[in-house]
């Protein structure tokens, strides 16, 4: 039987964990994940969750120690934050490369300089190219059950990727809220054991971690290229058979809300995707017909689904917590590109908020509907614009 505990988005991501049975779990504590490898060896030592704990002295070798374990047949699991996160990039590459259905949980969190604790996604959006299946918690709901999704998809024979599930830090990691905990048996029955045929076997000796040349090197950059842009059907028939047997499902590679007849449309990503939702409510009640794209996951990009937003050519915003300095953030970049391609005409803003933890209020997020109801109508074109700076960033 399921249960309903109250529980925060760490707590949440550490019933996940425990549900799917990993067998090894690399812990290195960092705020604001430290809570999620607590609990995680509470569970471990009281007997509830059998898997090997390993208490490593780095983020680098956390993700070191659970390629390791993967590659002799462990179903493994992590969890870090920012600075941590980059800390282990080279792991990152080496995870993906290798082909290890890792899982791991990124409490995402502003990097330094300046130092901060609060959250926002530069970290995880700066490794974008890490060759990692990337995908965004809303709340602590989704959390749990992306964690037992995750694996499901990263095992799949057709994809065998490492995923990085991220959450807004201190927002979702320590927002508490009612979690429903599916049943045990449940989960089994969804999840099954791990295979991979790509394990060390002594009866069947292979090359792992291998160097390549110029002359094949292309190719096994190719293969990972394609099992990530597999992962897309993969990630739609999990996230389907998933409601099917738990009654929750977020709609694959994005959630849409009210975006049909919308006259502007704003895409996000995260736990701010609450709030936005509720702004739209507001609007629409008012006779503004705005709408929400929540993008669930950055890789693989859900490019059709972004395109099919370009169909009645209204404006659309990009509301993101990361900049790449010099230029526009990256969500943006690869939204834009996606409606380029659609042959979208209608003005198309990037909107940069949440850095280093700040709060993006209500009204912040209408005055963004505002200036996209307000560049339909003039047609304007500076796309990059700070949100509750009191000064805007002019440049393409």
């Amino acid at each position: 039987m399921s249960k309903k505990l109250f529980l925060s988005g760490n707590e949440a991501i550490a019933f996940g964990a425990k549900l799917s049975r990993p067998h090894v779990i690399a812990a290195y504590p960092i705020t604001p994940q430290t809570v999620v490898v607590e609990k995680l060896a509470e569970m471990v030592s009281s007997g509830s969750l059998n898997a090997h704990y390993l208490h490593v002295e780095s983020e680098h070798s956390a993700l070191s120690a659970m390629m390791g374990a993967s590659a002799i047949g462990a179903r493994t699991f992590t969890a870090t934050s920012s600075q941590g996160l980059v800390y282990m990039a080279e792991c990152l590459h080496y995870a993906s490369g290798g082909r290890f259905p890792i899982v791991m949980m990124n409490a995402n969190r502003s990097l330094a300089l300046p130092w901060s604790i609060y959250g926002d996604q530069r970290d995880s959006l700066s490794l974008l190219d890490s060759g990692w299946i990337q995908v965004y918690a809303e709340d602590a709901q989704e959390s749990l059950d992306l964690v037992i999704q995750a694996y499901r998809i990263a095992e799949d024979i057709r994809v065998l990727t490492p995923v990085m599930i991220n959450l807004d830090g201190f927002a979702l990691t320590h927002t508490y809220e009612p979690v429903i905990i599916p049943d045990q048996e449940e989960v089994d029955a969804f999840l099954p054991p791990y295979a991979n045929p790509n394990i060390m076997d002594l009866q069947h000796p292979r090359n792992l971690g291998f160097s390549s040349t110029p002359k094949d090197n292309m190719e096994f950059k190719y293969q990972q290229h394609a099992a990530v842009l597999c992962a897309k059907d993969v990630i739609s028939d999990v996230d389907a058979a998933y409601g099917k047997r738990f009654g929750r499902r977020y709609g694959g590679l994005v959630s849409n809300y009210r975006t049909e007849d919308a006259e502007c449309v704003l895409v996000t990503l995260g736990s701010v995707a609450g709030t936005v939702r509720a702004v739209v409510d507001e609007m629409r009640k008012e006779g503004k017909a705005a709408g929400l794209c929540r993008l669930r996951y950055m890789r693989p990009f859900p490019e059709a689904e972004i395109a099919a937003l370009s169909a009645t050519n209204r404006a659309i915003g990009v509301l993101e917590k990361d900049i790449s300095f010099g230029y526009e953030g990256a969500v943006y970049t690869n939204v834009n590109s996606a409606l380029l391609k659609a042959g979208h005409a209608s003005p198309v803003l990037n909107f940069i908020g949440g850095l280093g933890g700040r709060s993006i209020t209500r009204e912040d997020i209408r005055s963004i509907f505002e200036d996209l109801l307000a560049a339909e109508r003039q047609r304007a074109i500076d796309p990059v614009r700070f949100v509750n700076l009191g000064v805007a960033a002019h440049g393409r």
